[in-house]
C-alpha cells in the first residue's frame, strides 16, 4: 500500500466564483465583505466601497456609524465585524484596503480568510475596486491565509470558508486573472503542504512518490534516480548526505514542454533542496535547530509545485525540475568531517561541516544540469544557510546571480508575487575562502556564510546564467501574517511562476 495513505485528509482552499452582482443581490451567504477606504487626506473620514449602501439600507444598519465608532482607519488588514440576523447571512465584515496596492488586496484576501473559517460561504465586493493584477493578488491571499494541516485523530480544528464570491465583477478579463491565481496560490498552498508533512512519513522515497503523482495530473515527464543508480553515474554529493539514512536517497527530474515547442524554445532548470530531515549529521544541530528540519526539502517543494503548475500559467519555455532528494541522518555510515566527495562530473569537495549539506546535493544535481540538459537558464532554490536569516530577518528571502539580466526579472517577479527577495553580492574577495588545501573546495568556508554558500555553488553553474535563491530566512513563519501562517511557508513557487509564466521569461539574459 502506498504510503501516502497514512497522510489524514486535509483541509481544501476555498472556491471561488465570479458575480456581477453585489452582495446584498447573491443568495445563501453567510458573510457580506466590504471594502473599507481610507480617509483622502489629514481630518477626512474612512468611506465605504461599493455594495455598502445597499447591505446597510436592507439591514438597518448605519455602517460609517459604527466604523466611527470602532475608530477605523481603512488601514490593510484592519477587519470590523458585525454580527446581523437577514435570511442566511450573519455577519458583515468591513475590510480595510489602506493604499488598495496589490499588496493591500493581497492581504486583504487573508483578512477575509481568517475571519470566516468553518463558515459556508463568503460574498464579497472587495475585488469590483481592483485593477490590474489585484483582483488575483485577492485570490491567492484569501487561499494561502486560509491554509492549515493537520494529524489530529479527529479532524482539522477548523477549516477553510468553503466559497468565496468575488461580487460586483465585470472586467472580462477577469475569467484569467482568476484561472492565474488558482493556479499560483495552489502551488503555494502544495508546498507549505509537502513541507509540513513530518518525516516520519516524509523521506526521499514518499517525496518520489510525491513527484510522479503530480507529474501524472499535469502532463509532466518524470524520471527517478535512486540510490543504485546515482551510484553508477556519479552522484556523490546527494549519495554521501543520505547514506547514514535507513531511507536511502533520490534524485527527481520533471519535464515540462510548451505548446508549440520546437528545438529553439529555450531551457530553463530549476534546482531545489530535498533534505527531507536534517540532523546535521555528526555534526549535530541543537534540538532547537533540529525541530523545524522537516521542512529542510523546502526549495524541493517550491520546484515540484512550480512544475505543477506551469501549463495553468502557460510557461512558453521549456522548464525541467531537478529536486535531489535525501536525509542528513547521524550512524556508523554517516558523512564525516575531512571526508572528500567528487561530485558529479569530477569537482571534488571537503567535507568540513556536515551540517552545510545541502550545497553539496544541490552541487550534484547542477552539474548535471550543466553537463547534460545545455540549459539557458539555471537557478537552484535552497532553504541553505541560517546566516540569511541574520542578514534579512524573516520576512524576506536573499538572491545571488551572475546575470544582472535575470537578476532584475527576479526581482520584478518578487514585487508582483509578493514572496520578497533581495539581491545579495557574490564578492570575488571571498573566493579564497571557499579553496580547500586537498580538494578543490570547501563546504562549509563560514565567515560571510550565505556568500560563501553561493560562492561554493556558483563552480557548478559553469557559464550558464544563474540564480541562487537561499530563503532560510523566511523558510519558517514564526506568527500568523497575512498570507503566511504559522509554521513551513512553501516560500518561491508564487515568485517562480510569475517569472516563468510571463512573457518572455527570458528578456535581457544574454
Amino acid at each position: 500500500m502506498a504510503t501516502t495513505s497514512q497522510l489524514p485528509v486535509q483541509v481544501s482552499p476555498p472556491e471561488f466564483a465570479l458575480s456581477p452582482a453585489l452582495p446584498h443581490q447573491i443568495g445563501g451567504a453567510e458573510v457580506w465583505a466590504l471594502p473599507v477606504i481610507p480617509a483622502d487626506g489629514e481630518g477626512g473620514s474612512v468611506a465605504l466601497g461599493p455594495g455598502a449602501d445597499e447591505a446597510g439600507d436592507l439591514l438597518g444598519l448605519d455602517l460609517l456609524g459604527i466604523l466611527e465608532v470602532h475608530k477605523a482607519t481603512g488601514r490593510t488588514g484592519e477587519a470590523i465585524t458585525v454580527p446581523v440576523v437577514h435570511d442566511d447571512v450573519q455577519l458583515l465584515l468591513l475590510v480595510g484596503l489602506g493604499e488598495q496596492s496589490v499588496t493591500d488586496f493581497r492581504r486583504a484576501g487573508a483578512t477575509v480568510a481568517r475571519a470566516t473559517k468553518d463558515r459556508a460561504s463568503v460574498a464579497s465586493s472587495i475585488t469590483s475596486i481592483a485593477s490590474g493584477e489585484a483582483l488575483g493578488a485577492f485570490v491567492v491571499g484569501a487561499m494561502l491565509g486560509s491554509f492549515g494541516f493537520h494529524w489530529r485523530s479527529t479532524g482539522p480544528a477548523e477549516s477553510p470558508v468553503a466559497r468565496i464570491v468575488l461580487a460586483g465583477t465585470t472586467d472580462e478579463d477577469a475569467d484569467d486573472e482568476l484561472a492565474r491565481a488558482l493556479a499560483a496560490g495552489g502551488a503555494g498552498w502544495r508546498s507549505r503542504m509537502l513541507a509540513s508533512v513530518p518525516s516520519n512519513l516524509k523521506n526521499p522515497a514518499w517525496l518520489a512518490e510525491q513527484a510522479e503523482e503530480l507529474a501524472a495530473s499535469a502532463g509532466l515527464d518524470v524520471t527517478i534516480w535512486d540510490e543504485a543508480r546515482l551510484a553508477r553515474e556519479g552522484f556523490e554529493g546527494v549519495l554521501a548526505v543520505g547514506r547514514a539514512s535507513a531511507t536511502p536517497p533520490r534524485l527527481i527530474r520533471l519535464d515540462y514542454t510548451p505548446r508549440g515547442s520546437t528545438k529553439k524554445t529555450p531551457t530553463v532548470v530549476l534546482v531545489g533542496k530535498g533534505i527531507t530531515f536534517d540532523t546535521g549529521g555528526l555534526d549535530i544541530k541543537p534540538p532547537e535547530g533540529m525541530l523545524s528540519m522537516k521542512r529542510d526539502m523546502s526549495g524541493g517543494a517550491a520546484v515540484l509545485a512550480t512544475m505543477a503548475a506551469l501549463r495553468d500559467v502557460d510557461c512558453p519555455v521549456k522548464v525541467i525540475g531537478l529536486v535531489p532528494a535525501a536525509e542528513n541522518a547521524i550512524g556508523g555510515r554517516a558523512m564525516r568531517p575531512g571526508d572528500v566527495i567528487r561530485h558529479y562530473g569530477g569537482r571534488t569537495s571537503e567535507v568540513t561541516n556536515t551540517d552545510a549539506e545541502g550545497r553539496l546535493v544541490l552541487a550534484d544535481a547542477m552539474a548535471y544540469a550543466v553537463a547534460e540538459l545545455d540549459p539557458d537558464v539555471l537557478v537552484d532554490v535552497a532553504t541553505l544557510t541560517g546566516a540569511m536569516k541574520v542578514a534579512l530577518g524573516q520576512g524576506t528571502g536573499g538572491y545571488f546571480a551572475n546575470n544582472d539580466g535575470l537578476a532584475g526579472l527576479l526581482a520584478d517577479a518578487s514585487a508582483s508575487s509578493g514572496e520578497l527577495l533581495w539581491r545579495m553580492p557574490l564578492v570575488r574577495d571571498y573566493e579564497e575562502k571557499v579553496s580547500s588545501k586537498v580538494a578543490d573546495a570547501d563546504n562549509a568556508a563560514g565567515g560571510a556564510a550565505a556568500i560563501t554558500a553561493a560562492l561554493f555553488l556558483q563552480h557548478f553553474a559553469g557559464d550558464v546564467p544563474w540564480a541562487h535563491i537561499d530563503f532560510a530566512s523566511i523558510a519558517e513563519a514564526p506568527d500568523e501574517r497575512y498570507e503566511w501562517t504559522k509554521g513551513p511557508t512553501g516560500f518561491g513557487p508564487r515568485l517562480l511562476l510569475a517569472w516563468l509564466g510571463s512573457d518572455s521569461p527570458l528578456e535581457g539574459i544574454v
